[in-house]
């Protein structure tokens, strides 16, 4: 097995049959009929293993991974370390409920996850707060953790989000998303006293929301990402979390960065808001932070954790097989992924913005770390691009309006980037 890991992980890109081939084309028909048609399914693969940056379908095609499971498989598909954390601790304990009682684990990856926001903050402002935890099985499960906590804490009910942000799928974090308007088609009413202003527009939460909407007294949070995920891959000015900042002290907001898809490692930082100098009240995490198992953790300031025991839980949110590959992850994001997401992102991002530079359609190639976003000028050529990458076995995903993201694993080499920018120039370059 663990040779054929080695070998799949090595692989070059390789597609030997039509796509979908016949054996995914059987399975897909066959699973349709029983699953929910909510699902979106970008393209017709049916995934057989996956190793490294590479994934393989039942029919045996090889194809590059630069979407990494929506940015969660932060260590790569099926990684030695991860693989032997999670069996070990199977083989000890798998559940009893970290509501309820005590484990090994638990308390150890809080810490870990508070010695990272303590450094960020001693390192910004000069002094820490202490961070405490509660883990989640998903970064919606974060999101809403951290409204209930916002609320509580501050004993007010608005919240303020921003226009293209995206937080999660339950009603409370849906309520908070503002990405497409598919995503609360036919859902409503959802939780009122929720307000959206245009991403990186201070002004409007003050000339706007405050004069005409909302009393700022009224408002318990404000949930952004400090880098827009799936609604386009949008990096905003520094000033931008930098006036939030401002904002939520001269009024008693609570700040909330969702850095559910951002953080861990993706954008060459542990964190991206390392990028914008701003420590929030509280951080969301997920998708990467235990390599693409369900994990998730709310992260506050101890001065705001304040709710009293039993105001929230979890049966199987920190469960013990996540939280071994969560640690694992840490290790790894600490021992050089972070700093190869760096390296990586920028050598990406030079060797795309290069390759189109001649291509009209192309707007802009944008991002940090190993989060690039390439947008296009229409929508129709973002999907056209995206599914001739997948043709081509390249895997991207859509994002925004009339954008494609690339985020790939954080283990991505300079060949397979450089084989993932080849591919994406040539099909972005092909408009036949």
């Amino acid at each position: 097995m663990a040779n054929d890991y080695e070998a799949l992980a090595h692989a070059n890109i390789s597609i030997r049959t039509a796509l979908p081939g016949p054996l995914a084309t059987a399975r897909i028909q066959t699973a349709k009929q029983h699953m929910s048609p909510s699902l979106i399914h970008v393209y017709p693969l049916m995934v057989a293993r996956a190793a490294g940056c590479m994934v393989e379908d039942v029919d045996g095609n090889v194809f590059l991974d630069a979407q990494a499971g929506v940015a969660a498989a932060a260590t790569g598909h099926c990684h030695a370390r991860i693989v032997e954390a999670m069996t070990q601790q199977a083989q000890t304990l798998v559940h009893i409920c970290g509501t309820d009682f005590f484990y090994p684990g638990y308390g150890e990856l809080c810490q870990r996850l508070g010695a990272i926001a303590d450094a960020f903050e001693t390192q910004t402002t000069g002094k820490a707060s202490g961070w405490q935890s509660f883990l989640t099985n998903s970064g919606t499960e974060a999101v809403e953790a951290a409204m209930k906590l916002a609320r509580n804490h501050t004993k007010r009910s608005a919240f303020i989000a921003f226009q293209g942000g995206f937080h999660g799928r339950s009603y409370g974090s849906l309520s908070l998303t503002a990405s497409k308007a598919k995503y609360r088609r036919n859902f409503g009413p959802l939780l009122s006293g929720v307000f959206h202003a245009p991403y990186g527009d201070t002004d409007h939460i003050e000339n706007v929301l405050f004069k005409r909407t909302v009393s700022p007294e009224d408002v318990a949070a404000i949930f952004v990402e400090p880098v827009l995920g799936e609604g386009g891959y949008i990096v905003p000015e520094p000033a931008f979390l930098q006036r939030l900042r401002g904002l939520c002290d001269k009024h008693g907001i609570l700040l909330v960065f969702d850095e559910v898809q951002s953080g861990m490692g993706r954008t060459g930082r542990m964190l991206a808001a390392e990028h914008f100098g701003v420590v929030p009240d509280m951080f969301t995490l997920a998708k990467g932070l235990a390599s693409g198992m369900p994990l998730g953790a709310l992260l506050a300031r101890k001065p705001i954790m304040t709710w009293p025991a039993g105001s929230h839980g979890s049966t199987c949110g920190g469960n013990p097989v996540c939280i071994a590959s969560a640690l694992t992850t840490l290790d790894l994001l600490q021992e050089g992924l972070t700093e190869n997401s760096a390296r990586m992102g920028a050598a990406l991002q030079t060797q795309l913005k290069t390759k189109l530079a001649s291509c009209p359609q192309v707007k802009e190639v944008r991002g940090l770390g190993l989060m690039i976003g390439v947008e296009f000028e229409s929508a129709s050529e973002a999907n056209r691009v995206a599914q001739t990458c997948f043709q081509r076995g390249l895997l991207v995903l859509e994002c925004g309006d009339k954008a494609i993201r690339l985020s790939p694993p954080l283990i991505i080499t300079e060949s397979q980037a450089a084989a993932a920018a080849d591919i994406f120039a040539s099909v972005t370059a092909n408009t036949a």
